[in-house]
Protein backbone atom coordinates (compact mmCIF):
# COMPACT_ATOMS: atom_id res chain seq x y z
CA UNK A 1 0.00 0.00 0.00
CA UNK A 2 1.38 4.05 -0.58
CA UNK A 3 -0.16 6.82 -0.81
CA UNK A 4 -1.10 8.71 -3.88
CA UNK A 5 -2.75 12.38 -3.68
CA UNK A 6 -5.91 12.75 -5.82
CA UNK A 7 -8.31 15.89 -6.97
CA UNK A 8 -12.37 14.24 -7.03
CA UNK A 9 -12.57 18.39 -7.46
CA UNK A 10 -10.78 21.60 -8.20
CA UNK A 11 -12.30 22.82 -4.47
CA UNK A 12 -11.27 19.40 -2.54
CA UNK A 13 -7.92 18.17 -1.92
CA UNK A 14 -7.71 14.57 -0.38
CA UNK A 15 -5.40 11.64 -0.04
CA UNK A 16 -6.63 8.57 -0.64
CA UNK A 17 -4.76 4.75 -0.32
CA UNK A 18 -4.24 2.99 -3.47
CA UNK A 19 -3.75 -1.09 -4.26
CA UNK A 20 -0.28 -0.39 -6.11
CA UNK A 21 -1.54 -3.40 -8.71
CA UNK A 22 -4.87 -1.55 -9.44
CA UNK A 23 -4.47 -1.06 -13.47
CA UNK A 24 -5.94 1.95 -13.57
CA UNK A 25 -3.17 3.67 -11.99
CA UNK A 26 -0.13 4.16 -14.51
CA UNK A 27 1.51 7.40 -12.95
CA UNK A 28 1.40 10.30 -10.45
CA UNK A 29 2.45 14.09 -10.70
CA UNK A 30 4.55 14.59 -7.95
CA UNK A 31 4.86 18.10 -7.05
CA UNK A 32 4.95 20.18 -3.62
CA UNK A 33 1.45 21.22 -3.93
CA UNK A 34 -0.68 20.05 -4.61
CA UNK A 35 -0.26 16.15 -5.84
CA UNK A 36 -2.73 14.97 -8.25
CA UNK A 37 -3.99 11.22 -10.23
CA UNK A 38 -3.50 10.48 -13.33
CA UNK A 39 -6.27 7.85 -15.16
CA UNK A 40 -4.95 5.16 -16.56
CA UNK A 41 -6.68 5.59 -20.21
CA UNK A 42 -7.80 8.78 -22.09
CA UNK A 43 -11.54 9.38 -20.91
CA UNK A 44 -11.23 6.43 -18.50
CA UNK A 45 -12.64 6.92 -14.76
CA UNK A 46 -10.93 5.80 -12.03
CA UNK A 47 -12.93 3.41 -10.36
CA UNK A 48 -12.40 5.13 -7.17
CA UNK A 49 -13.45 8.54 -7.86
CA UNK A 50 -16.22 7.85 -10.18
CA UNK A 51 -17.11 12.05 -10.81
CA UNK A 52 -13.36 12.30 -11.94
CA UNK A 53 -12.60 12.57 -15.77
CA UNK A 54 -10.09 13.33 -17.64
CA UNK A 55 -10.62 17.30 -18.13
CA UNK A 56 -10.98 17.71 -14.31
CA UNK A 57 -7.22 16.79 -13.93
CA UNK A 58 -5.12 19.43 -12.87
CA UNK A 59 -1.61 19.87 -14.11
CA UNK A 60 0.28 22.34 -11.92
CA UNK A 61 1.58 25.86 -13.55
CA UNK A 62 5.09 25.78 -15.10
CA UNK A 63 6.50 28.50 -17.31
CA UNK A 64 7.27 28.26 -20.84
CA UNK A 65 8.54 31.62 -21.46
CA UNK A 66 10.27 33.62 -18.53
CA UNK A 67 11.54 37.61 -18.25
CA UNK A 68 15.09 38.17 -19.38
CA UNK A 69 16.70 41.32 -17.41
CA UNK A 70 17.59 44.07 -19.32
CA UNK A 71 19.65 47.40 -19.31
CA UNK A 72 17.82 50.19 -20.74
CA UNK A 73 19.09 53.84 -20.79
CA UNK A 74 16.31 56.98 -19.70
CA UNK A 75 13.51 57.74 -22.31
CA UNK A 76 13.88 54.56 -24.06
CA UNK A 77 10.82 51.34 -23.34
CA UNK A 78 11.21 48.09 -22.29
CA UNK A 79 8.83 44.66 -22.66
CA UNK A 80 8.85 41.99 -20.55
CA UNK A 81 7.32 38.79 -21.92
CA UNK A 82 5.38 35.63 -19.85
CA UNK A 83 3.88 32.38 -20.60
CA UNK A 84 2.85 29.72 -18.38
CA UNK A 85 1.23 26.46 -19.23
CA UNK A 86 -1.34 24.47 -16.11
CA UNK A 87 -4.92 23.60 -16.14
CA UNK A 88 -6.88 25.29 -15.30
CA UNK A 89 -5.01 28.01 -17.46
CA UNK A 90 -2.90 29.69 -14.70
CA UNK A 91 -3.30 33.29 -13.65
CA UNK A 92 -0.66 35.49 -14.18
CA UNK A 93 0.28 38.73 -12.12
CA UNK A 94 3.19 41.51 -12.56
CA UNK A 95 5.28 42.60 -9.03
CA UNK A 96 8.04 44.95 -8.40
CA UNK A 97 10.96 45.73 -6.05
CA UNK A 98 13.21 48.28 -6.20
CA UNK A 99 16.75 48.01 -6.08
CA UNK A 100 18.53 46.37 -3.06
CA UNK A 101 14.85 45.92 -1.72
CA UNK A 102 14.41 42.64 -3.42
CA UNK A 103 11.28 42.01 -0.31
CA UNK A 104 9.37 44.79 -0.41
CA UNK A 105 7.61 43.79 -3.62
CA UNK A 106 4.36 45.70 -4.88
CA UNK A 107 1.88 44.31 -7.56
CA UNK A 108 1.88 46.36 -10.67
CA UNK A 109 -1.60 47.35 -12.95
CA UNK A 110 -2.11 48.25 -15.84
CA UNK A 111 -1.70 51.87 -15.94
CA UNK A 112 0.50 52.59 -13.18
CA UNK A 113 3.39 55.16 -13.01
CA UNK A 114 1.09 58.16 -14.27
CA UNK A 115 0.27 55.53 -17.68
CA UNK A 116 3.72 54.25 -18.72
CA UNK A 117 2.49 50.91 -17.46
CA UNK A 118 0.64 48.33 -19.67
CA UNK A 119 -0.12 44.83 -18.89
CA UNK A 120 -1.42 42.81 -21.42
CA UNK A 121 -2.62 39.22 -20.75
CA UNK A 122 -4.63 36.93 -22.76
CA UNK A 123 -5.93 33.42 -22.00
CA UNK A 124 -6.37 30.42 -23.56
CA UNK A 125 -4.60 26.98 -23.76
CA UNK A 126 -1.65 28.56 -21.93
CA UNK A 127 -1.74 32.10 -20.01
CA UNK A 128 0.75 34.92 -21.87
CA UNK A 129 1.85 38.53 -20.47
CA UNK A 130 3.54 41.41 -21.80
CA UNK A 131 4.27 44.10 -19.21
CA UNK A 132 5.60 47.21 -20.87
CA UNK A 133 6.58 50.33 -19.15
CA UNK A 134 7.81 53.41 -21.65
CA UNK A 135 9.67 56.77 -20.91
CA UNK A 136 12.09 55.19 -18.30
CA UNK A 137 13.36 57.04 -15.62
CA UNK A 138 16.46 55.49 -13.52
CA UNK A 139 13.54 55.31 -10.91
CA UNK A 140 12.42 52.15 -13.09
CA UNK A 141 15.25 50.08 -12.09
CA UNK A 142 14.66 47.79 -9.99
CA UNK A 143 13.53 43.66 -10.08
CA UNK A 144 10.02 42.63 -11.98
CA UNK A 145 8.50 39.49 -11.16
CA UNK A 146 5.92 37.75 -13.49
CA UNK A 147 3.93 35.10 -10.69
CA UNK A 148 1.74 32.12 -12.19
CA UNK A 149 -0.58 29.75 -10.43
CA UNK A 150 -4.02 27.80 -10.35
CA UNK A 151 -3.81 26.52 -6.82
CA UNK A 152 -7.97 27.20 -5.98
CA UNK A 153 -6.52 28.54 -3.09
CA UNK A 154 -3.86 31.26 -4.47
CA UNK A 155 -5.52 34.25 -3.21
CA UNK A 156 -6.56 32.82 0.53
CA UNK A 157 -4.35 35.67 2.36
CA UNK A 158 -3.82 32.27 5.04
CA UNK A 159 -1.58 30.67 2.31
CA UNK A 160 2.14 31.15 1.86
CA UNK A 161 2.44 32.38 -1.43
CA UNK A 162 5.96 30.95 -2.07
CA UNK A 163 3.69 27.85 -2.04
CA UNK A 164 0.95 28.75 -3.94
CA UNK A 165 2.64 30.74 -6.62
CA UNK A 166 5.80 29.83 -9.08
CA UNK A 167 8.03 33.01 -10.04
CA UNK A 168 10.42 33.71 -12.78
CA UNK A 169 12.64 37.54 -12.13
CA UNK A 170 14.28 40.00 -14.25
CA UNK A 171 16.53 42.63 -13.46
CA UNK A 172 15.81 45.68 -15.38
CA UNK A 173 18.73 49.04 -15.33
CA UNK A 174 18.31 51.93 -16.26
CA UNK A 175 21.00 54.13 -17.52
CA UNK A 176 20.85 58.03 -17.75
CA UNK A 177 20.73 58.29 -21.31
CA UNK A 178 24.03 60.32 -23.22
CA UNK A 179 23.51 63.81 -24.52
CA UNK A 180 23.23 64.35 -28.31
CA UNK A 181 22.94 67.46 -30.14
CA UNK A 182 21.37 67.16 -33.61
CA UNK A 183 20.63 69.81 -36.83
CA UNK A 184 17.46 70.72 -37.43
CA UNK A 185 14.81 68.42 -40.18
CA UNK A 186 15.42 69.15 -43.35
CA UNK A 187 12.27 69.78 -46.00
CA UNK A 188 13.04 69.07 -49.33
CA UNK A 189 10.69 71.37 -51.80
CA UNK A 190 12.98 72.23 -55.08
CA UNK A 191 14.13 69.81 -57.43
CA UNK A 192 16.99 69.99 -57.65
CA UNK A 193 17.47 71.38 -54.24
CA UNK A 194 20.58 72.55 -52.72
CA UNK A 195 22.89 70.14 -50.63
CA UNK A 196 21.91 68.78 -47.30
CA UNK A 197 24.46 68.21 -44.45
CA UNK A 198 23.09 66.19 -41.55
CA UNK A 199 24.86 66.35 -37.86
CA UNK A 200 24.68 64.70 -34.68
CA UNK A 201 27.64 65.78 -31.95
CA UNK A 202 27.58 63.42 -28.85
CA UNK A 203 28.09 66.22 -25.82
CA UNK A 204 27.92 63.91 -22.70
CA UNK A 205 28.77 60.31 -21.84
CA UNK A 206 29.60 58.47 -18.68
CA UNK A 207 30.57 55.43 -20.78
CA UNK A 208 33.60 54.71 -23.17
CA UNK A 209 32.84 55.17 -26.95
CA UNK A 210 33.28 52.17 -29.24
CA UNK A 211 31.89 53.22 -33.02
CA UNK A 212 29.41 55.51 -34.36
CA UNK A 213 27.46 55.09 -38.02
CA UNK A 214 24.25 56.69 -39.63
CA UNK A 215 20.85 54.65 -40.51
CA UNK A 216 18.62 55.37 -43.09
CA UNK A 217 15.10 53.93 -42.19
CA UNK A 218 16.98 51.42 -39.71
CA UNK A 219 19.49 50.60 -42.37
CA UNK A 220 22.67 51.39 -41.85
CA UNK A 221 24.55 53.21 -44.72
CA UNK A 222 27.80 52.06 -45.97
CA UNK A 223 30.99 53.74 -45.71
CA UNK A 224 29.51 55.99 -42.50
CA UNK A 225 31.02 53.62 -39.28
CA UNK A 226 34.26 55.35 -37.40
CA UNK A 227 34.82 55.93 -33.91
CA UNK A 228 33.73 59.97 -33.74
CA UNK A 229 31.57 62.16 -31.32
CA UNK A 230 30.73 64.63 -33.98
CA UNK A 231 29.34 63.20 -37.00
CA UNK A 232 27.89 64.01 -40.25
CA UNK A 233 26.48 62.87 -43.37
CA UNK A 234 26.07 65.13 -46.84
CA UNK A 235 23.18 64.35 -49.55
CA UNK A 236 24.43 66.22 -52.59
CA UNK A 237 21.61 65.59 -54.91
CA UNK A 238 18.57 65.43 -52.49
CA UNK A 239 15.58 64.11 -54.02
CA UNK A 240 12.13 62.90 -52.61
CA UNK A 241 13.70 59.00 -52.56
CA UNK A 242 16.37 60.20 -50.21
CA UNK A 243 13.78 61.61 -47.58
CA UNK A 244 13.43 59.31 -44.27
CA UNK A 245 13.92 59.04 -40.65
CA UNK A 246 17.86 59.32 -40.29
CA UNK A 247 19.59 58.08 -37.12
CA UNK A 248 22.85 58.80 -35.63
CA UNK A 249 24.11 55.77 -33.65
CA UNK A 250 26.52 55.64 -31.06
CA UNK A 251 27.58 52.30 -29.47
CA UNK A 252 29.36 51.96 -25.63
CA UNK A 253 31.55 49.49 -23.91
CA UNK A 254 29.21 47.78 -20.94
CA UNK A 255 26.44 50.07 -22.38
CA UNK A 256 23.47 50.43 -24.74
CA UNK A 257 23.46 52.01 -27.53
CA UNK A 258 22.71 55.42 -27.93
CA UNK A 259 21.00 57.02 -30.84
CA UNK A 260 19.20 60.39 -32.12
CA UNK A 261 16.99 60.88 -34.93
CA UNK A 262 16.97 63.60 -37.47
CA UNK A 263 13.81 63.96 -39.85
CA UNK A 264 14.05 64.60 -43.97
CA UNK A 265 11.02 65.72 -45.34
CA UNK A 266 9.52 65.48 -49.19
CA UNK A 267 6.26 65.61 -51.06
CA UNK A 268 5.03 62.31 -52.21
CA UNK A 269 6.43 61.27 -55.53
CA UNK A 270 4.51 58.80 -57.27
CA UNK A 271 7.49 56.01 -58.75
CA UNK A 272 5.20 53.33 -60.04
CA UNK A 273 1.78 52.47 -60.86
CA UNK A 274 -0.56 50.49 -63.42
CA UNK A 275 -0.89 52.45 -67.11
CA UNK A 276 -3.56 50.20 -67.88
CA UNK A 277 -5.38 47.01 -66.87
CA UNK A 278 -7.34 44.55 -69.33
CA UNK A 279 -9.39 42.13 -67.84
CA UNK A 280 -12.67 39.94 -68.62
CA UNK A 281 -15.96 40.16 -67.49
CA UNK A 282 -16.48 38.46 -64.16
CA UNK A 283 -12.85 38.28 -63.00
CA UNK A 284 -10.74 40.29 -60.72
CA UNK A 285 -8.61 43.21 -60.91
CA UNK A 286 -5.78 44.55 -59.06
CA UNK A 287 -4.27 48.32 -59.93
CA UNK A 288 -1.31 49.40 -57.52
CA UNK A 289 0.57 52.54 -56.61
CA UNK A 290 4.03 52.88 -54.76
CA UNK A 291 5.47 56.21 -53.86
CA UNK A 292 8.35 57.88 -52.37
CA UNK A 293 8.38 60.32 -49.54
CA UNK A 294 8.18 60.99 -46.36
CA UNK A 295 6.30 61.25 -43.82
CA UNK A 296 4.53 58.04 -45.32
CA UNK A 297 0.91 59.53 -47.17
CA UNK A 298 -2.15 58.94 -46.76
CA UNK A 299 -3.71 56.76 -49.95
CA UNK A 300 -7.51 57.53 -51.51
CA UNK A 301 -8.58 55.95 -54.42
CA UNK A 302 -10.94 58.12 -56.63
CA UNK A 303 -12.81 56.81 -59.90
CA UNK A 304 -14.15 59.09 -62.54
CA UNK A 305 -17.93 59.78 -62.80
CA UNK A 306 -19.45 62.40 -65.20
CA UNK A 307 -16.08 64.01 -65.68
CA UNK A 308 -14.61 64.21 -62.33
CA UNK A 309 -13.06 62.00 -59.80
CA UNK A 310 -15.24 61.30 -57.10
CA UNK A 311 -13.85 58.85 -53.96
CA UNK A 312 -14.88 55.00 -54.37
CA UNK A 313 -17.52 54.27 -51.88
CA UNK A 314 -17.85 50.55 -51.36
CA UNK A 315 -21.74 49.93 -51.66
CA UNK A 316 -21.63 46.80 -53.86
CA UNK A 317 -19.00 45.24 -51.30
CA UNK A 318 -16.73 44.28 -54.37
CA UNK A 319 -13.72 47.17 -54.29
CA UNK A 320 -11.02 46.01 -51.31
CA UNK A 321 -8.20 48.41 -50.22
CA UNK A 322 -4.84 47.85 -48.75
CA UNK A 323 -2.66 50.36 -47.40
CA UNK A 324 0.99 50.35 -46.21
CA UNK A 325 3.03 53.29 -45.61
CA UNK A 326 4.45 53.96 -49.60
CA UNK A 327 2.51 51.43 -51.31
CA UNK A 328 -1.55 51.06 -52.09
CA UNK A 329 -3.05 48.56 -53.99
CA UNK A 330 -7.17 48.62 -55.35
CA UNK A 331 -8.75 45.25 -55.91
CA UNK A 332 -12.00 44.90 -57.42
CA UNK A 333 -13.92 41.66 -57.61
CA UNK A 334 -16.06 39.83 -59.71
CA UNK A 335 -15.56 43.23 -62.89
CA UNK A 336 -18.82 44.26 -64.21
CA UNK A 337 -18.51 46.08 -67.81
CA UNK A 338 -21.31 48.19 -66.98
CA UNK A 339 -19.79 49.68 -63.95
CA UNK A 340 -16.31 48.91 -63.81
CA UNK A 341 -14.31 50.57 -66.75
CA UNK A 342 -13.22 53.61 -66.29
CA UNK A 343 -10.43 56.05 -65.12
CA UNK A 344 -9.18 55.07 -61.53
CA UNK A 345 -6.99 57.77 -59.59
CA UNK A 346 -4.51 56.71 -56.81
CA UNK A 347 -3.98 60.02 -54.63
CA UNK A 348 -0.88 59.86 -52.07
CA UNK A 349 -0.80 63.38 -49.62
CA UNK A 350 1.33 64.13 -46.39
CA UNK A 351 2.39 66.96 -44.62
CA UNK A 352 4.71 68.55 -47.32
CA UNK A 353 2.49 67.99 -51.05
CA UNK A 354 0.24 65.57 -52.51
CA UNK A 355 0.69 63.19 -56.09
CA UNK A 356 -1.73 61.46 -57.94
CA UNK A 357 -1.64 59.09 -61.03
CA UNK A 358 -4.62 57.84 -63.03
CA UNK A 359 -5.13 54.24 -64.09
CA UNK A 360 -7.21 53.62 -66.98
CA UNK A 361 -9.58 49.67 -66.17
CA UNK A 362 -10.91 47.90 -69.26
CA UNK A 363 -13.44 45.13 -69.03
CA UNK A 364 -13.92 43.33 -71.87
CA UNK A 365 -17.28 40.70 -72.73
CA UNK A 366 -17.44 37.58 -72.15
CA UNK A 367 -17.18 36.72 -75.34
CA UNK A 368 -13.77 38.55 -76.43
CA UNK A 369 -11.63 35.24 -76.05
CA UNK A 370 -13.58 34.42 -79.41
CA UNK A 371 -13.31 37.09 -81.32
CA UNK A 372 -10.18 36.04 -83.36
CA UNK A 373 -11.96 32.86 -83.66
CA UNK A 374 -14.84 35.06 -84.95
CA UNK A 375 -13.11 37.45 -87.14
CA UNK A 376 -11.21 34.53 -89.04
CA UNK A 377 -14.56 32.61 -89.43
CA UNK A 378 -16.07 35.83 -90.95
CA UNK A 379 -12.98 36.04 -93.16
CA UNK A 380 -13.65 32.78 -94.72
CA UNK A 381 -17.34 33.03 -95.29
CA UNK A 382 -16.41 36.24 -96.87
CA UNK A 383 -13.82 34.64 -99.05
CA UNK A 384 -16.14 31.94 -100.16
CA UNK A 385 -19.05 34.00 -101.07
CA UNK A 386 -16.65 36.14 -103.60
CA UNK A 387 -15.70 32.81 -105.38
CA UNK A 388 -18.75 31.89 -105.91
CA UNK A 389 -20.31 35.17 -107.11
CA UNK A 390 -17.24 35.56 -109.43
CA UNK A 391 -18.13 31.66 -110.95
CA UNK A 392 -21.79 32.95 -111.67
CA UNK A 393 -20.65 35.79 -113.24
CA UNK A 394 -17.88 34.86 -116.15
CA UNK A 395 -18.85 35.60 -119.68
CA UNK A 396 -20.21 32.97 -122.28
CA UNK A 397 -17.17 33.98 -124.53
CA UNK A 398 -15.03 33.02 -122.22
CA UNK A 399 -16.77 29.33 -122.62
CA UNK A 400 -15.98 26.83 -124.94
CA UNK A 401 -19.10 25.46 -127.12
CA UNK A 402 -19.60 21.65 -127.74
CA UNK A 403 -20.42 22.16 -131.49
CA UNK A 404 -17.79 24.31 -133.04
CA UNK A 405 -14.50 22.96 -133.69
CA UNK A 406 -11.51 23.16 -131.39
CA UNK A 407 -9.10 24.97 -133.94
CA UNK A 408 -9.68 27.45 -136.54
CA UNK A 409 -10.05 25.85 -140.52
CA UNK A 410 -8.05 25.66 -142.84
CA UNK A 411 -8.29 26.70 -146.49
CA UNK A 412 -6.98 25.78 -150.00
CA UNK A 413 -5.10 28.95 -151.03
CA UNK A 414 -4.63 27.45 -154.75
CA UNK A 415 -7.61 25.98 -155.26
CA UNK A 416 -9.28 29.61 -154.75
CA UNK A 417 -6.84 31.16 -157.32
CA UNK A 418 -7.59 28.20 -159.99
CA UNK A 419 -11.51 29.11 -159.72
CA UNK A 420 -11.06 32.95 -160.09
CA UNK A 421 -8.68 32.06 -163.32
CA UNK A 422 -11.57 29.97 -165.17
CA UNK A 423 -14.59 32.29 -164.24
CA UNK A 424 -12.33 35.59 -165.86
CA UNK A 425 -11.59 33.35 -169.03
CA UNK A 426 -15.56 32.63 -169.51
CA UNK A 427 -15.87 36.19 -169.79
CA UNK A 428 -13.61 37.07 -172.65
Amino acid sequence: MKKVGIIPSYEETEVEEVEESNPDIIGVIHEIRPIYLLPAAENEVSPFHPLLELQDCLALAGFVKSPMSETKLTGDAFELYCDVVGSPTPEIQWWYAEVNRAESFRQLWDGARKRRVTVNTAYGSNGVSVLRITRLTLEDSGTYECRASNDPKRNDLRQNPSITWIRAQATISVLQKPRIVTSEEVIIRDSPALPVTLQCNLTSNSHTLTYSYWTKNGVELTATRKNASNMEYRINKPRAEDSGEYHCVYHFVSAPKANATIEVKAAPDITGHKRSENKNEGQDAMIYCKSVGYPHPEWIWRKKENGQFMEIVNTSGRFFVINKENYTELSIMNLQITEDPGEYECNATNSIGSASVVTILRVRSHLAPLWPFLGILAEIIILVVIIVVYEKRKRPDEVPDDDEPAGPMKTNSTNNHKDKNLRQRNTN
